[in-house]
């Protein structure tokens, strides 16, 4: 596989990375663990050296499958991306974001400890935490840089204001944060700060979470979050946005590739400062994905795939009210 660095600043990586958050409970339904460890080790094995995960993803539990799919694989071959922040409870909730500087070093002290490896290779607070300045919850990650526990910051959902403050205070590696044919708000002030600064973007949800792929979970599958909280997958939303979908696919059918295809070799186009991090939870899903690496779009190919699918065409937000609400990328 082919790499890239991550902005001026970060490490060198695959083309593309792997997210694991599905992998775990109360997110997209059953797990099947032993599919996911066999996934990972996949990425791994096709070279994909980025592997991003939360220290709330399964409240641990995504950190502690990581640590056992990447057993016996050298510690240099992966580079681990973290986030942290999210205050959970027991039943599953969420509330709200900790960035002061004594939570970031506690967060990182148990996350080191399930993933069972003495640094992170970038370490990034999930959503900004209003309460407390951005400077101060980067400049502690700073400070367990120095203290070798950590080797890069990134960033997550945030605007281009805060992307300025913190590069003031450290160099920054990468900005997390949604980008698809579906969602495109980076377009505007993001994408040119990140560029104008040397950050790198890893883009998450390029398949809109399945749904630019064409298959979504059943309606009352209430205990898959997409359903729940996510207004694209709602009844009345879905089936209109799926209609996008099947442009998408006639498209793909002149070129020998899958709606899922497409819409990874169109991020692919936006430049090679993006790395896509797919969320695939299977084997199967990520060889289907992988094989866009392939796909060569030409001028002609990208215009026809933003005709069908668009921001514009789209109908619903890529999350709930008061989700968007915690997104200072949104504001």
């Amino acid at each position: 596989m082919q790499t890239v660095r991550l902005g001026r600043e970060g490490p060198t990586v695959g083309v593309v990375g792997l997210g694991c958050m599905g992998m775990s409970p109360g997110v997209y339904g059953p797990v099947d663990e032993a599919e996911a460890i066999a996934t990972i080790r996949a990425a791994v094995d096709a070279g994909i050296t980025l592997i991003d995960t939360g220290d709330f993803y399964g409240m641990g539990h995504n950190e502690m499958l990581i640590h056992r799919a990447l057993e016996g694989v050298p510690r240099s071959n992966v580079v681990i991306s973290v986030k942290f922040g999210a205050l959970r409870d027991p039943g599953g909730g969420f509330h709200g974001n900790d960035g002061r500087p004594q939570a970031v070093k506690t967060f990182l002290a148990y996350t080191l400890r399930r993933l069972g490896t003495d640094y992170v290779d970038i370490y990034r607070p999930a959503r900004l935490d209003p309460a407390v300045p951005i400077e101060d919850t980067v400049g502690a990650i700073a400070d367990m840089i120095r203290a070798g526990y950590v080797r890069h910051i990134g960033l997550s959902e945030v605007g281009a204001q805060t992307i300025r403050r913190t590069q003031k205070v450290h160099p920054i590696a990468d900005l997390q944060i949604e980008y698809s044919l579906m969602s495109r708000g980076i377009e505007q002030l993001i994408l040119p700060t990140t560029r104008q600064l040397g950050i790198g973007i890893t883009a998450y949800g390029v398949l809109s979470r399945g749904l630019l792929s064409g298959r979504v979970p059943p309606a009352n599958n209430k205990g898959d979050l997409r359903i729940v909280r996510m207004p694209r997958f709602q009844q009345g939303n879905v089936e209109a946005n799926l209609r996008l979908v099947e442009a998408l696919r006639r498209i793909g059918e002149e070129k020998g590739a899958s709606p899922a295809q497409l819409a990874l070799a169109w991020v692919r186009s936006r430049g090679a400062d993006i790395v896509p991090v797919l969320g695939a939870r299977r084997r199967e899903q990520l060889k289907e994905t992988l094989g866009a690496l392939e796909l060569k779009l030409d001028a002609a190919d990208i215009a026809r795939i933003d005709a069908a699918v668009s921001p514009d065409l789209t109908v619903g937000t890529r999350y709930d009210a008061p989700q968007m609400a915690h997104l200072d990328s949104e504001h």
